[in-house]
Formats: C-alpha cells, sequence, structure tokens
C-alpha cells in the first residue's frame, strides 16, 4: 500500500511511502495463496467496506485455480484500511449489511 499525506501533490511520485510490509497478503493458516489484483465496495445500503480479491487454495506456484473472494474490511485510527487475514473458502461470512 502506498500512501500521502493529505496536502501533498499525488502527482508527485516523491509524495508517496510504500508500506514496509504487507497490508494484505497470503495465509497458511487459512489455505489462502497467491492473493492479488483487489477492487474495493460498499455493502449495498453503503454501512461496509468490502475488499474482492482473487486468490487459490494451494501454494503450487500455477496460475490456475484461483478464486474470486470478498470480505468485509474495517479501518485504522489513522485512517488506513485494516484487511485483516484472508478468509478460508470454508467459512461461511455473513452477508453484507443492507442485503
Amino acid at each position: 500500500m502506498r500512501t500521502a499525506a493529505e496536502n501533498s501533490d499525488v502527482l508527485n511520485p516523491a509524495s508517496w511511502t510504500k508500506s514496509p510490509q504487507p497490508v494484505f497478503s497470503k495465509s497458511e493458516d487459512n489455505r489462502v495463496y497467491g492473493v492479488g489484483h483487489n477492487g474495493f465496495t460498499t455493502s449495498p445500503d453503503g454501512k461496509e467496506d468490502w475488499i474482492v480479491y482473487h486468490a487459490k487454495r494451494k501454494a503450487d506456484g500455477k496460475c490456475e485455480g484461483r478464486s474470486t473472494r470478498a470480505q468485509k474490511f474495517t479501518w485504522n485510527i489513522d485512517g488506513t484500511p485494516n484487511f485483516g487475514k484472508p478468509v478460508a473458502t470454508d467459512v461461511l461470512l455473513p452477508k453484507p449489511s443492507g442485503e
């Protein structure tokens, strides 16, 4: 993740700072690998934020076997997103609010 100060020139590459660690990545505990290509949306009532991404259940270095996934995320006090860990595919998640 890259961030820039609120009043910075976001067109200037020097305005951006890269996070020292990935903010959303594999979870060996949950058998989630190859996390990537994400997007963001809100619940139908606009009260929740969701990340949509693809990932795999196997760490085999191949591109096939990816599936589209989505899960709710929250926000840290400093305004940065808190994505948590990617959830295992056998975990039933609550529907987005407003469904």
